[in-house]
């Protein structure tokens, strides 16, 4: 039973981003600073012939905004938004938080939050106001409440404010862990009111509005650094785990889910254990798409996992490393690459460029 309580492959972004943070200094606590923003460059998309320009060599984030405005995340380029016909970036020098994006959400009054190596920022369509002073992840609980987890801890936004959130963690140090031990990050709020939380090192944290319970290979965890948390429609819950690096390489890490009794693993599906995962996304269907680091993305409709391997461009997908995606208003499934924004044409991957195919 749960227990209760009152970087040698640098394959995908998340990780060498990650060590990039952990080399800096100390958050301070969020401080706000408002930058008025003149746009960023824009790319006339449609009718331009910019053919095989990237939207940048690595998409690490996906996110489709209330106007269905498509916005992507991506190391060292600021975040691209897509509004149906121009392609516009925002780089820290228009008061982004930083040139590498790795989280967006959208909070209830339509502003939007973005995560990367220098904090965290919020836009009303006019200017940013920047937050904290070291890496920081976005995301949000059902109610739209903005979450942002810096290496400083959980911090929770009431909309005026924030207010750390403090989760109880054993006071010694992982015996293994990825890349910063013991750091918690927020991953989702599910439809129990449970609050999940990712460790690098202690599993997994869930909090019941009461107590903590913890999550670990013991229980049947893949692995105790926690990349994804992500409910499905029959309310299970599902984790990505990464294997830990530090002080050695362990060789766990996979995909996992959680009915409220037992975990499920499996073991016999190449790459869906033993392996790197970081992301999992669940369509409207109700298909869960489980991007597995060097073998390729499955789609799982709860009986079958169907393997998509083949793409427009396999130079830019040789260890398969999918980082984000997104199935947008219109049906069409994104994903963003070690190599490059792609979509899902119903059988293989199509390379995305500044001038589409949009």
């Amino acid at each position: 039973m749960p227990s209760t309580f009152s970087c040698p492959i640098l394959l995908l972004l998340f990780v060498s981003m990650f060590i990039a943070s952990c080399s800096g200094h100390q958050a301070t606590g969020p401080s706000a600073k408002n930058s008025p923003v003149s746009e960023g460059p824009q790319v006339p998309v449609r009718g331009a012939g910019l053919g095989t320009a990237q939207i940048a060599e690595y998409v690490v984030a996906v996110f489709e905004d209330g106007k269905g405005h498509l916005w992507f995340g991506t190391m060292n380029h600021g975040v691209a938004r897509y509004d149906g016909r121009t392609l516009t970036y925002f780089t820290e020098k228009d008061g982004l938080c930083g040139d590498t994006i790795h989280s967006i959400a959208e909070d209830r009054d339509g502003a939007l939050w973005f995560g990367g190596h220098a904090g965290a920022c919020k836009y009303d369509g006019k200017s940013f106001t920047r937050f904290f002073d070291t890496e920081g992840r976005v995301g949000t609980d059902r109610s739209g409440t903005i979450w942002v987890s810096t290496s400083d801890g959980v911090h929770r936004h009431d909309g005026t404010s924030f207010t750390r959130f403090d989760i109880p963690l054993a006071t010694e140090r992982p015996a293994a862990y990825s890349i910063r031990p013991g750091r918690v990050t927020f991953q989702l709020e599910d439809s129990k009111g449970n609050l999940w939380f990712g460790t690098d090192g202690h599993g997994a944290i869930r909090y019941d509005g009461r107590s903590f319970t913890q999550f670990t290979k013991k229980e049947g965890l893949c692995s105790n650094t926690v990349w994804s948390i992500l409910e499905d429609r029959q309310g299970r819950v599902w984790f990505t785990c990464i294997q830990a690096y530090q002080p050695a390489t362990t060789g766990d890490g996979g995909v996992c889910y959680y009915d409220g009794r037992t975990f499920t693993r499996f073991p016999d599906v190449a790459g869906l254990s033993e392996n790197d995962i970081y992301t999992m996304y669940e369509e409207r269907s109700g298909n869960l798409w489980i991007g597995a680091t060097r073998v390729g993305a499955y789609r799982y409709d709860g009986k079958t996992f169907t393997l998509f391997k083949d793409t427009d461009r396999p130079d830019l997908t040789v260890n398969f490393g999918v980082q984000a995606m997104l199935e947008d208003r219109n049906g069409t499934l994104w994903f963003g690459f070690s190599g490059g924004l792609f979509r899902f044409d119903g059988k293989a991957f199509v390379n995305v460029t500044q001038g589409g195919p949009w």
